[in-house]
This record gives structure tokens, sequence and C-alpha cells, in this order.
């Protein structure tokens, strides 16, 4: 996978587990080896803005994702492409982390995995995709931890 992370806050974060987390999410997820993911971590401010933009929603959220290729799981046959963006706002997840009593670090993990969920089709509107999502996202997540 070739993905990219750019940190634009003042967080600290463990970059090269939120890669691995992202790659296993996405080879688990059956997505071509050469596909591309970017990840960006930004302030309230700049999330505020793209939820406004993209969303039409006030205020900050934990993460966006932005799919390029529209890509969907078990597609690695059909080639690689753009998986897409996934924005992540460690300032917002931080209080999410402090109140499941977990750090910021195992928050921005979860929420690496969920943005793919979305990129990939996913979602989480109606209660079955909720259930669907959720299970996948704490099975992947499991898995992940349990291979290091």
């Amino acid at each position: 996978m070739n993905i990219e992370i750019t940190n634009l806050t003042n967080r600290e974060c463990d970059d090269v587990a939120l890669l691995s987390v992202a790659e296993f999410a996405l080879t688990s997820m059956g997505i071509h080896s050469d596909s591309e993911l970017s990840m960006t971590l930004v302030d309230e401010v700049e999330m505020s803005e793209l939820h406004m933009r993209w969303m039409d929603e006030p205020g900050a959220t934990d993460v966006l994702s932005f799919p390029m290729d529209e890509m969907r799981p078990h597609s690695a046959a059909q080639g690689p492409g753009m998986v897409g963006d996934i924005v992540l706002c460690p300032d917002f997840a931080a209080r999410q982390a402090a109140s499941a009593g977990q750090s910021l670090q195992a928050e921005l993990e979860l929420l690496t995995v969920h943005g793919i969920l979305h990129l990939l089709g996913y979602d989480h509107r109606e209660e079955v995709e909720k259930e669907t999502m959720f299970g996948l996202q704490e099975e992947l997540l499991r898995k992940w931890r349990s291979s290091l």
C-alpha cells in the first residue's frame, strides 16, 4: 500500500502505528496492495471548516472520509486505485478517548479503521448498518493488535 500521513497539528501520535493499522485494514478488506490512501491530521478549526464545506454540519468532528475511486471490499482483482483521503482531528478525538477511558493513540487507530470502512462504502446511519460496520471495525482492530 502507498499510504501517506501528514500531521498538521501539535499533537504527537504514533504515525507508524497509524500506517500499520491502515495497511492491515485495507489488506484485510481485500484492497489491491498498490492502492493509495492519504491521511491528514488537522486541528479543530480546519476540521470545522471541512465539516461545514463537505457535510454542511457545523463544528468539528472526529474523522471525515473522502472516497476517490469508490473502491469496495475484495476488489483487489480489479487492480490498484485511489482509496481516498481520511482526515482525523486529534483534539476532538482526545475528548472521545477520555470519555471511553482509552489513550488518544488507541482512539486514532479506531478512527483510522472507521474512516477506511467509510471509504469502502460502509455506513452507520441505520441500526443494521451500524452493527455491521462497528462489528467489523472491532474485529479488524482486535486482529491487528493481536498481530503486533
